[in-house]
C-alpha cells in the first residue's frame, strides 16, 4: 500500500527562510512565527497520514454509489469528515464573523496541499464548499452570508459550482438553463449540468449549488448569464432547514479517477434560487470561484506528483536490479537498489526538483492573494491574475507527467493496482481539463492576461528577475554560475516570446495562439527557475551561517543545480516552436487530418 509523509520540514524552510512571510507587512503575517505554523503543518500532518491517506484506496476502489436519489460516499469518508469538521480545518483561512479562524490563505495552502495529496478525492468536497462561500462572501448580500456562509465555513453544508452542460462547457454562452423571475426575489431553475464535483453526497445536511442560468430577455452569449444559489434543502427564515429543492442527481459520472469524489449529473425541475450578484453578471461572481479553483487545481497537480515521488522513492531504495556500471553497491546482495542507477536518478531528480519548485511557486503566489485581500495591493491583484492559468496549466501539465515518471520507476508492478501507483497517475489526469482545460489556461494567458493593464504585470514579473539576479549576483561564484545566470538566460527567452507575440500577433493572431501553450509552459519553467535561485540562496545563506543540518541545506542546493541545469533550458526549445509561427499548425485542412 502506498505511503504518505507530510512535507513538514520543506514547507516550514518556504515559508522562513524563502518568503520570511513573518517578517512581511501583510496584515496577520506578524503572527506566523515558526513555531505557530509548525504546530499547524504538524497537526494538518497527522490528519493527512493518518486520517486521510489510508482512506485514498478505499475511496478509488469502492467509489460512490447512487441509491434512491442518495450518494453514499466510500467507507470511512463520512467519520473522516467529521474529523477535520470538528479539528476547524475547513474555515481556516474564512472570516471569523462566520466562524472561521481568519488565517492568511498562505496556511490555508500550506494545509490544503498536505490534505489534497493524501486524499485528492476527499478534500474536494471542503475545496468546493471553500470556494462557493468565497463567492457568496465576495457578491452575496449581507441576508445571504448570514443565511448560508456559518453552516458552509463549517461544511456542515457543503457547495458546488454548476457550469458545465452536455452541449456546453468551455463556451458557457450556448448554455441553456433558464432562470425564471417569480415575483418574490426567487427564481425557478430549470436545466441540467454534468460534471458536478460533490454535486450530492451523504456527509452534509444540505448542499448550497452556485448555478450559472440565463434569465430569459437578457443579452445573448455569456453577457446574458447570471449566477444563483440553489440549496437542495429551502433554508426557512429561523435557518432550519425546510423542503426538499427541486434540485436532483440523474447520475453519478463513471470517471478515470477520483473516484471517491461524487460527479454528478445535476437536474434542476422549477428548483428555487436566489440571485447571487447582480442580474447577467454571473461569469464575474462565478470567476471568484474559478480563480480560486484554478490555483487550488493546480496545487492538485503539485500534491499528486509528490505523493507519486515518495512512493517511487522508497521502491527505488528497496527493488533490487541489476548492478551499478561503476561496480556493486550491494555486494553481498544478488543485485543492487534501482537508485543506482543513473536513468532512475534522471526521473527521480527531475520529480524531487519538480515538487520542491512548484511548492514554493504555489505559497508564493498564496502570499501574492494574501498582499491583494488582506492589503488591497492592486499589483499584487494584477500579479496573481496572470500567475493563475501558469500556476493551473504548467503545474497540472508537469504534475502528471510526474505521476507518469513515478509509475515508471515501478516497471511493471507500476501498472498493476496492487502496488496503487496508477490511482496517481488516475487521479492527476482530471486536473489538466476541469475549470479550464490546459490549453484554454494557455489561451488565456497569451489571448488576455497579457495584455492586461497595457502589459503591466507581465513587465512586473520581468522586473522581479531582473531585480532579484542583480541584487544576489557577484557573491557566490558557483551561486551565479548554477542559478543566476540560467535564471537569466531562461528570462531573456520569455520576453523573446513576448516580443514575438507583440511583433506577429497583430499580423496573424494564430502565429500567438499557435505558440501558447508553450509560452505557458516557458512562463512556468521561469517561474520555477526563479523560486529554485530564492532557495538556493537560503540554502547557501544557511550553510555560511553555520547550521547544523547541513545535509538538508546542501541537498537543497543540489536539487536546486539539477532543475537549472536540466529542466530549466526547457524554455530554448519553447521559444525555437513558438518562433515558428502558425503556418505548420494550421497548414492542413480539416480534411485532410
Amino acid at each position: 500500500m502506498p505511503v504518505y509523509n507530510a512535507p513538514t520540514n520543506d514547507t516550514q524552510f518556504i515559508l522562513h527562510e524563502v518568503l520570511n512571510v513573518s517578517g512581511s507587512d501583510i496584515p496577520g503575517y506578524n503572527e506566523l512565527e515558526p513555531d505557530f505554523t509548525g504546530a499547524i503543518l504538524e497537526e494538518a500532518g497527522k490528519i493527512a497520514t493518518n486520517v486521510l491517506h489510508p482512506l485514498n484506496v478505499v475511496g478509488d476502489t469502492e467509489g460512490c454509489r447512487l441509491e434512491n436519489g442518495v450518494v453514499y460516499t466510500p467507507t470511512g469518508f463520512k467519520d473522516a469528515f467529521e474529523q477535520v469538521k470538528e479539528g476547524g480545518w475547513t474555515g481556516l483561512d474564512m472570516p471569523e464573523a462566520y466562524g472561521g479562524q481568519n488565517m492568511p490563505a498562505v496556511v490555508g495552502t500550506a494545509v490544503g496541499e498536505m490534505f489534497s495529496a493524501a486524499n485528492i478525492a476527499f478534500t474536494m468536497y471542503q475545496g468546493l464548499t471553500h470556494g462557493a462561500a468565497s463567492a457568496i462572501l465576495a457578491h452575496g448580500s449581507d441576508e445571504q452570508k448570514e443565511k448560508y456562509l456559518p453552516n458552509m465555513v463549517s461544511c456542515e453544508w457543503t457547495g458546488t459550482m454548476n457550469l458545465t452542460e452536455p452541449h456546453c462547457g468551455t463556451d458557457l454562452g450556448l448554455m441553456r438553463t433558464k432562470a425564471e423571475p417569480q415575483g418574490d426575489g426567487s427564481y425557478k431553475i430549470s436545466g441540467q449540468k454534468i460534471f458536478i464535483s460533490a454535486g450530492e453526497h451523504d456527509m452534509a445536511d444540505n448542499i448550497i449549488h452556485l448555478v450559472l442560468a440565463k434569465i430569459p430577455g437578457g443579452p445573448e452569449g455569456i453577457k446574458g448569464v447570471s449566477l444563483f444559489i440553489v440549496p437542495k434543502f429551502i433554508v426557512n427564515e429561523d435557518g432550519s432547514l425546510g423542503e426538499r429543492n427541486g434540485a436532483t442527481v440523474g447520475n453519478i459520472e463513471e470517471k478515470m479517477g477520483i473516484h471517491g469524489n461524487s460527479t454528478c449529473v445535476m437536474n434542476y425541475d422549477e428548483a428555487t434560487g436566489w440571485l447571487l450578484g447582480d442580474e447577467h453578471k454571473g461569469m464575474r461572481a462565478m470567476f471568484t470561484m474559478m480563480n480560486e479553483a484554478r490555483l487550488g487545481v493546480g496545487m492538485q497537480g503539485l500534491c499528486q506528483a509528490d505523493a507519486a515521488y515518495q512512493n517511487a522513492l522508497e521502491y527505488a531504495k528497496d527493488r533490487l536490479q541489476g548492478r551499478a556500471v561503476t561496480g556493486a553497491e550491494n555486494p553481498d546482495g544478488p543485485a543492487d537498489p534501482l537508485i543506482v542507477h543513473p536513468d532512475i536518478r534522471r526521473s527521480l531528480m527531475d520529480q524531487k526538483s519538480f515538487v520542491e519548485g512548484a511548492r514554493a511557486f504555489i505559497l508564493w503566489g498564496a502570499t501574492l492573494l494574501d498582499q491583494s485581500h488582506r492589503s488591497g495591493d492592486k499589483d499584487a491583484d494584477g500579479l496573481i491574475s496572470l500567475l493563475t492559468p501558469v500556476i493551473k496549466g504548467f503545474l497540472t501539465d508537469e504534475g502528471y507527467d510526474m505521476t507518469v515518471k513515478a509509475q515508471q520507476v515501478y516497471g511493471g508492478h507500476g501498472y498493476i493496482e496492487e502496488w496503487g501507483m496508477s490511482q496517481y497517475t488516475r487521479d492527476a489526469r482530471i486536473a489538466m481539463i476541469y475549470e479550464g482545460a490546459n490549453g484554454v489556461q494557455a489561451l488565456d494567458l497569451v489571448g488576455r492576461k497579457l495584455a492586461v493593464d497595457g502589459g503591466k504585470h507581465v513587465m512586473a514579473f520581468f522586473e522581479i528577475v531582473k531585480n532579484f539576479c542583480k541584487d544576489n549576483s557577484g557573491k557566490n561564484e558557483a551561486y551565479d554560475k548554477a542559478f543566476i545566470e540560467p535564471l537569466k538566460a531562461a528570462s531573456k527567452d520569455l520576453q523573446a516570446a513576448g516580443m514575438y507575440f507583440m511583433q506577429q500577433g497583430m499580423k496573424n493572431p494564430n502565429n500567438a495562439l499557435a505558440g501558447s501553450n508553450d509560452f505557458m509552459h516557458m512562463f512556468g519553467h521561469v517561474c520555477l527557475g526563479l523560486m529554485w535561485a530564492q532557495m538556493a540562496k537560503a540554502a547557501y545563506g544557511a550553510l555560511e551561517g553555520g547550521t547544523s543540518n547541513t545535509e538538508f541545506y546542501e541537498t537543497k542546493i543540489a536539487t536546486g543545480q539539477f532543475y537549472m541545469a536540466r529542466r530549466l533550458p526547457a524554455t530554448g526549445l519553447h521559444l525555437a516552436r513558438i518562433q515558428t509561427g502558425a503556418d505548420t499548425v494550421m497548414a492542413l485542412e480539416a480534411a485532410n487530418f
